[in-house]
């Protein structure tokens, strides 16, 4: 099943256009966006394929830290993780 997943982190600076556009590149592998031009919080929505919840995030994470340390990114504490189903997804539409 694929399960969108966005992960958030938060730090002490704020991040330049060029930071999250290097980021954009590293999660582009994954279907990913990313976000936080501008602030001191950077996060990405990248699609995974996955049998749980569980498996999604924990699938997720491994790829956004690789993304970060591909962008060069500091490393900042994740403050939000959410992950849905392509059935919860379209469950809602409908």
């Amino acid at each position: 099943m694929r399960w969108s997943v966005g992960i958030e982190t938060e730090g002490d600076r704020v991040l330049s256009r060029e930071e999250v556009v290097e980021l954009a590149d590293a999660v582009a592998t994954s279907s990913g966006i990313a976000t936080g031009i501008g602030t001191n919080r950077y996060g990405a929505q990248l699609l995974v394929q996955a049998g749980s919840r569980d498996e999604a995030i924990a699938k997720a994470r491994q790829e956004f830290g690789r993304a970060v340390t591909t962008a060069g990114l500091p490393v900042y504490p994740v403050v939000r993780v959410e992950a849905v189903s392509e059935d919860e997804d379209s469950g809602e539409d409908g």
